[in-house]
């Protein structure tokens, strides 16, 4: 008999852990990109802070979406929020890198409502688990146990296959 190796499963708690670190590194990763790039404009309108604020609205609601729960979208949130605290906070030179024009209050208000809504929006926790705990249909199947019967034939109609003919 040849053995199959044990294989561990994750715990549900360092999934978590790690999935939630990494949407704080992009949640500080669209920062930095939003903070430098929100304010470029096509005649009057500040495209690029409305991108930035569809953006973070997305990745947030997303990622509660994905994970099943409003922990990973408020930490996404949060990374964003953390950056951006930054590049608000003026210098004693004066510079600023969001600074107050029609762009910067676009990204930086419309921002934080995109990010409060893609966090309320988020589906609170659900028993079942995390989206990234949860088997989906292309792993390995469970197979039923020898002692479970299988499943039953409504009445009056037989297991698929031949069938005998009636009368006998």
């Amino acid at each position: 008999m040849e053995q199959v190796p044990a294989t561990r499963e994750p715990s549900e708690t360092v999934v978590t852990v790690a999935v939630n670190a990494v949407l704080v590194m992009l949640g500080l990763l669209m920062g930095v990109l939003g903070g430098f790039e929100h304010s470029w404009y096509i005649r009057p309108v500040p495209v690029s802070a409305l991108v930035c604020v569809a953006l973070l609205f997305a990745i947030t609601y997303g990622a509660g979406r994905m994970t099943r729960g409003k922990a990973a979208a408020l930490s996404f949130a949060m990374g964003w929020a953390l950056i951006t605290m930054i590049w608000i906070t003026g210098r004693p030179e004066g510079d600023l890198v969001i600074a107050n024009d029609l762009s910067g209050y676009v990204y930086l208000y419309g921002g934080l409502a995109a990010v409060a809504v893609g966090v309320l929006l988020a589906p609170p926790a659900a028993q079942g688990g995390s989206w990234p705990l949860t088997q989906h249909g292309y792993g390995p199947r469970p197979q039923p146990s020898p002692a479970s019967p299988g499943p039953q034939a409504p009445p009056g109609q037989g297991p698929p296959g031949p069938q005998p003919p009636p009368g006998t």
